[in-house]
């Protein structure tokens, strides 16, 4: 009996590890496009009629453009100040004031607000402090993928496996553990990864890579 259980142990422990891959390239399938605009008066009166009126030419703007969904953010006061001189004190003066908005649109129309970015531009050339900001680029699908990618990650790691075990003249028996690896989403053919995982919101188009390090019995 102890033989016997010492041998299975022995034909048991007889694994091989290797590790799969599994490579996508996508398109992202949705854009989140922001800008800011702001207006500069001596009161806060001033100030806050000028930034409703920019507001409107942006409002007028989008929807010019087809976009209904536009988000506008709260008014952000900032006091214009300076240091007066005055004996042998220094003393705080309110120059005036700056108001500022930003404006936020989510869309699955990726071209269309590509477009919108570069269009925006003519609400400088109306009068409006705007100044548009860094798209982001997002995959909705990545969830679905990771599953679908995992499985072929691993389809990988057994070919490779059975590579390796045929150059021993050996075979490939059972898959014993596997171990997901972090999921990289990074510029299409972008070699950047990082150790806790990556998701890129720069690039339009992105490639996903998933790894797997699996554990496979040897016969």
């Amino acid at each position: 009996m102890l033989v016997t259980q010492t041998w299975l142990r022995i034909h048991e422990s007889q694994t091989i590890s290797v590790t799969g891959s599994a490579r996508r390239n996508v398109r992202s399938d949705l854009v989140v496009w922001r800008g800011t605009f702001f207006a500069e008066a001596n009161t806060l009166l001033e100030a806050q009629r000028a930034l409703k009126a920019d507001a409107v030419r942006v409002e007028q703007f989008l929807t010019a453009k087809g976009i209904t969904n536009a988000h506008l953010s709260p008014i952000g006061i900032q006091s214009l100040r300076s240091t007066a001189k005055e004996s042998s004190e220094s003393v705080p003066r309110t120059l005036g004031y700056r108001l500022s908005q930003n404006v936020e649109v989510r869309s699955k129309e990726v071209d269309r607000i590509i477009r919108l970015d570069r269009e925006s531009v003519s609400l400088v050339e109306s009068g409006v402090a705007f100044t548009p900001l860094t798209m982001e680029f997002i995959y909705t699908g990545a969830g679905e993928a990771k599953v679908e990618m995992l499985a072929e990650a691993t389809k990988d790691a057994r070919n490779r496996a059975e590579q390796i075990a045929t150059q021993g003249n050996r075979a490939i028996k059972n898959l014993r553990s596997a171990k997901m690896g972090v999921f990289q989403i990074a510029p299409a053919y972008s070699t950047q990864t990082a150790w806790d995982g990556m998701n890129d919101t720069t690039s339009l188009d992105k490639t996903i890579t998933s790894v797997v390090a699996a554990s496979f019995a040897l016969q």
